[in-house]
């Protein structure tokens, strides 16, 4: 159908509405589509033809819609990238100021700090990114009234809601690969930098519920440290070096001296090739010798925060082969499959909400983000705690925001069809 044709079937559809102000929306959306087919055009007078409704001719309205929410998404979403990235960055600056003046941290390493905190934060901004832009973007869409002129066309709202949610998609991916390969480490170096700068005038001590090595390659994990009365309670020594299968040794209490531990009411277990245990000795008392002092491995220790979910599922492996409960460990471990989805959900329950009340306006849309993004990560810590403390199976935990978020935005799209 030639260009003339396409305005006419425009002005037809508009002449349907008796509202008058949809009018305000139809020159911008309908402008860059016509231009888009003026641009298509062919030589020897021939035309591009009319665009389908519902997306079945290959380049038609379908790909100029999703490109048209695409690019107008970018924009907002890098703003709000770069902008909480720099208060959360400037937050974090704040908290080390007394550090700073107090060991008089040369600049060069305070920059060296904010290199390493700063894949971490960026982590964190890209969820709350895409929610703020798709209020924002859907926000202005309602209020030019572009996506009335959008279902004039046929498409549903799931429909125009596809893009945001192919890119809440992506960002999820981009969210859990980052939080595997490249989180982890440069958390585990802020760590050890900020305990360097800590501890440079006195002897580091042993950090509780962390894991870290020896020199001799034995994994250790405390739960509990007094360093007053230098005791130690819930210990866990993982010893790969001994004979042709590893040996794995608890402990209820234990007391740390310069080269020895003295443990307590503990069990020694034999492990197959397998993983299986194939013996298990009881001890009433043990001593555990080191070839160094524990206080230096603090270059070693890792919180969960600093291990990928492969290397956390390796040491709760090992808890539970010891029959230790780890229902907080087991939790984070699901947390680091779970949160990764937070940008899908943000765009499930965000979109929808944006169709019913977005005319309310940019002020609205930035409100309503907020006590999104306040509740889910209310309800998250939340079934965190309750999940760490036993309460709910650690699985239903981590996912418990998740599930009840998207059940929300699932079906406020079903009721706007």
């Amino acid at each position: 159908m030639p260009t003339g044709g396409l305005n006419m079937h425009i002005s037809v559809g508009i002449t349907r509405v008796s509202t008058p102000w949809v009018l305000l929306g139809v020159s911008r959306l309908w402008r860059a589509i016509v231009n888009r087919f003026q641009r298509g055009e062919t030589g020897g007078g021939c035309t591009a033809p009319a665009p389908d409704p519902k997306g079945r001719e290959n380049g038609g309205l379908l790909t100029i819609l999703d490109g048209y929410i695409v690019r107008e998404v970018l924009g907002p979403f890098c703003l709000c990238i770069g902008g909480f990235t720099i208060v959360l960055l400037s937050g974090y600056l704040f908290e080390l100021m007394d550090l700073i003046f107090i060991k008089k941290v040369p600049a060069a390493t305070v920059l060296k700090l904010l290199v390493y905190k700063l894949p971490s934060i960026i982590v964190l901004t890209l969820p709350l990114a895409v929610l703020f832009a798709t209020f924002l973007v859907l926000g202005r869409l309602a209020k030019d009234n572009e996506l009335t002129v959008m279902r004039m066309a046929g498409f549903s709202l799931f429909r125009i809601a596809a893009p945001l949610l192919i890119i809440g998609v992506v960002v999820s991916g981009i969210t859990y690969w980052a939080n595997e390969k490249v989180v982890p480490e440069m958390n585990h170096r802020e760590a050890n930098l900020v305990r360097r700068i800590v501890f440079e005038d006195a002897p580091p001590s042993i950090e509780e519920q962390v894991f870290f090595r020896d020199p001799e390659g034995r994994f250790f994990y405390i739960g509990r440290v007094d360093s007053q009365r230098r005791q130690l309670h819930n210990v866990m020594v993982y010893d790969v070096k001994h004979g042709p299968y590893p040996r794995l040794i608890t402990a209820a209490a234990g007391e740390y001296g310069e080269s020895k531990w003295n443990l307590r009411d503990g069990i020694v277990q034999e492990l197959d090739e397998n993983g299986v245990v194939e013996n298990q000795v009881r001890f009433q008392h043990m001593e555990l010798p080191l070839t160094g002092k524990p206080e230096r491995f603090f270059g070693q220790q890792k919180t969960t925060s600093e291990m990928s979910r492969r290397e956390l599922g390796e040491h709760i492996h090992l808890f539970q082969q010891s029959g230790l409960q780890v229902d907080d460990f087991v939790v984070d471990y699901h947390l680091k499959l779970a949160l990764p989805f937070a940008s899908l959900i943000f765009v499930l329950v965000g979109a929808p909400l944006c169709f019913t009340f977005g005319r309310g306006g940019r002020m609205f849309g930035v409100v309503v983000s907020l006590v999104i993004m306040f509740l889910y990560y209310v309800v998250t810590s939340v079934a965190r705690s309750m999940g760490a403390n036993g309460l709910i199976p650690p699985l239903l935990a981590a996912w418990l925001g998740n599930l009840l978020f998207a059940g929300l935005g699932i079906g406020l799209l079903v009721r706007n069809p």
